[in-house]
């Protein structure tokens, strides 16, 4: 046979371009690839059509409630798990799911009704028993909580948030000696839950034990440093024994944290004016009433601080909308008048200070306004004007719990915290990052795209989301290319047109049919280097899909092939591409990649090493060299290179340094 009909047959056999030509599991696999990479609105068109295909399958409709999830349809998302449950109403991970969805409906019982039906069928599933409490804890159902938290740690007696579980509900009865007994027991077992220690000071807070509870919160911002409420509490704590300066720098950080802070901005505030920072003061109250507009404490603070530094007119304003509030208000009446008299504008002044002294002949009308002590606090619904110089705390201190649950992260994967950066490869897409200028160049892709293809191809590591209309748009082109092909007059063209289609697929996330299309062309053309790389990086991709789905033990559609296979062929194809191209930055750097994901470390800091003197500007390599320094217990080296990556840019490098150093 001619290579023309070897090539046409191929084309024949690969992935067609109509999706009545795809197989219902392949489409599972590859929404699931999409949902694995994040990419929701994509994962969803390929659910769509194996709904389509096969509606009486629960799989898709369960897939499709995960990635409506991530994308905060709660609504959706229980509607097809309801579906899902309809067609095979024995998965507990279905029941689990909708309970998920309804409790960030705060549909509590109904979400409770859930993990009730799902602990029948595993009555030794702690999560769900975990999950359940927290719904009836939520729904204030706490004789329920109690009994069935007691069930737990008859059966997990070392279960340590069950016993943070069981201090919450006491603390919601009112039974502090309780609470503080069930809180003594999680710490006992695990000392190193920080939201258990926080709950444990909100106690201390309460009985008015300061500097117990700044040593509580000491240790619940050390296990929990970017938690702003822990910070905003011990603020609290260190403001009542005197200690200002710690307890504006607690608030600092907690809005460096939380920038958007009620509390935060308006103690601080309330502290800048005690110290004499009336103009910080002012931008602080600024802040807290474009939150709060009707805030009238708030209000009548920055106008006594307006009155302070000079600007009258505007203090008048403040005070004027805070007298309408509360007429019967007479310091505000009496700064007021004041106001009025520096300006010279006697009449109003004259007209609030016989308003005073009329109240003050009237005792019925009289309102007495004792000097308040600087370590009150008031709640923060408390509107009450004489209390506007005092602290602000929430209403209700509650305990936080998570409800337990595998759609966190990557979706229905988890991911190790520390994250080697992908590799790069072929892309429709050009190169996009936040904050790094870094422009991707290989003279192989250059003189692909001087062949004057269809549309550029880019050289990117960035997985991008596609929008609805983006992802029919890609749909359409990757129907256009398949017409082409079938249309393609030399054997040439058509495989130009078939290595377009292979990166269009990579972009749609259907790494087989990639994979398939970039094997079609290598028989054409062997010695390709675009061609060679690009199947590299799609069967490392999809390897990285496998293993993980292979770690969940999910029972739903098992992909394949296996994920030892894919990533041995990674090698091949990238050893083959090197021998073509040796010196090459971005194939060292994706050996690199390999070798680390195969935690074969000495190998990918010499790959990564040699793509970097290749390329000094490529900040992932430096970034996945500090790693692989670090997982090969060579923590200074890995910092080093850490700080190199995220001087480049990726700012991302910059929260391991903290960790490690």
């Amino acid at each position: 046979m001619s290579i023309r009909s070897v090539v046409v047959f191929l084309l024949a056999l690969a992935p067609g371009a109509l999706w009545a030509q795809f197989n219902t599991d392949r489409l599972i696999t590859i929404g699931r690839s999409a949902l694995y990479y994040e990419d929701y609105v994509l994962s969803i068109q390929y659910f769509n059509q194996a709904i389509l295909t096969k509606p009486y399958l629960y799989e898709p409709w369960f897939f499709r409630a995960i990635a409506k999830y991530h994308l905060d349809d709660f609504a959706g998302a229980e509607d097809d798990c309801s579906e899902a449950i309809g067609r095979n109403p024995y998965v507990v991970g279905l029941y689990d799911l909708r309970g998920v969805c309804r409790i960030q409906q705060k549909k509590y019982a109904e979400a409770a009704a859930d993990y009730t039906r799902a602990l029948r069928y595993d009555p030794m599933n702690r999560g769900l028993w975990h999950n359940r409490v927290f719904c009836r804890l939520r729904g204030k159902d706490y004789e329920k909580a109690l009994g069935e938290i007691d069930t737990m740690l008859t059966r997990w007696s070392r279960y340590a948030p069950a016993y943070a579980m069981q201090a919450d509900v006491y603390m919601q009865m009112k039974d502090t000696a309780q609470a503080l007994k069930a809180l003594d027991n999680s710490i006992a077992i695990d000392p190193y839950d920080g939201q258990t220690w926080a709950a444990r000071s909100t106690i201390s807070m309460a009985r008015e034990e300061w500097k117990q509870a700044e040593e509580e919160l000491d240790k619940a911002i050390h296990l929990l440093p970017k938690s702003g409420g822990c910070y905003i509490n011990r603020a609290l704590a260190r403001y009542n024994q005197n200690n200002l300066r710690g307890a504006m720098a607690d608030y600092d950080t907690a809005l460096d944290l939380e920038p958007n802070n009620f509390l935060g901005h308006y103690n601080r505030g309330l502290l800048r004016a005690q110290v004499g920072d009336d103009n910080r003061a002012i931008t602080d109250f600024d802040f807290v009433l474009e939150l709060e507009p009707d805030n009238m404490l708030a209000r009548y603070n920055r106008a006594v601080l307006l009155d302070k530094t000079g600007d009258l007119r505007a203090a008048i304003r403040d005070y004027s909308k805070v007298i309408a509030a509360y007429p019967n208000f007479w310091i505000g009446l009496q700064a007021r008048a004041a106001c009025y008299r520096r300006l010279g504008m006697n009449r109003q002044a004259d007209a609030d200070e016989n308003t005073i002294f009329r109240a003050r002949l009237m005792k019925h009308f009289y309102g007495t306004q004792p000097r308040l002590s600087k370590k009150q606090m008031r709640k923060r619904s408390d509107d009450d004007p004489d209390k506007y110089n005092q602290l602000v705390v929430a209403d209700e201190e509650e305990l936080q719990h998570d409800y337990q649950h595998d759609y966190r992260g990557k979706v229905q994967y988890h991911k190790t915290e520390m994250e080697q950066q992908p590799m790069y490869g072929l892309s429709l897409l050009p190169l996009s990052t936040e904050v790094k200028s870094y422009v991707a160049f290989d003279r192989s892709v250059d003189e692909l795209n001087e062949k004057h293809l269809a549309r550029t191809i880019y050289i990117n590591n960035r997985q991008s989301t596609l929008s609805d209309r983006q992802a029919a748009a890609a749909f359409s082109y990757i129907d256009s290319l398949s017409a082409a092909i079938a249309q393609s007059g030399t054997t040439a063209q058509a495989m130009q047109l078939v290595l377009m289609r292979s990166v269009a697929y990579a972009v749609m996330q259907n790494y087989q049919a990639a994979v398939d299309d970039a094997t079609t062309y290598l028989l054409a053309d062997s010695l390709s280097v675009p061609a060679l790389w690009h199947r590299a990086v799609c069967l490392w991709k999809y390897g990285l899909f496998v293993a993980d789905a292979a770690d969940t033990g999910a029972q739903q559609t098992k992909p394949s092939p296996d994920a030892e296979l894919a990533t041995a062929s990674v090698l091949a194809d990238l050893n083959r591409a090197l021998s073509l191209a040796p010196g090459n930055a971005f194939l060292l750097y994706d050996r690199g990649c390999a070798y680390l994901q195969r935690k074969d470390y000495g190998q990918a800091i010499t790959d990564l090493t040699a793509a970097i003197s290749a390329d000094e500007r490529l900040a992932e390599a430096w970034y996945n060299r500090g790693l692989a320094h670090i997982w090969n217990n060579n923590k200074e080296a890995g910092i080093r290179d850490l700080s190199k990556a995220g001087e480049l840019g990726l700012y991302q490098a910059y929260s391991i340094i903290k960790k490690y150093r």
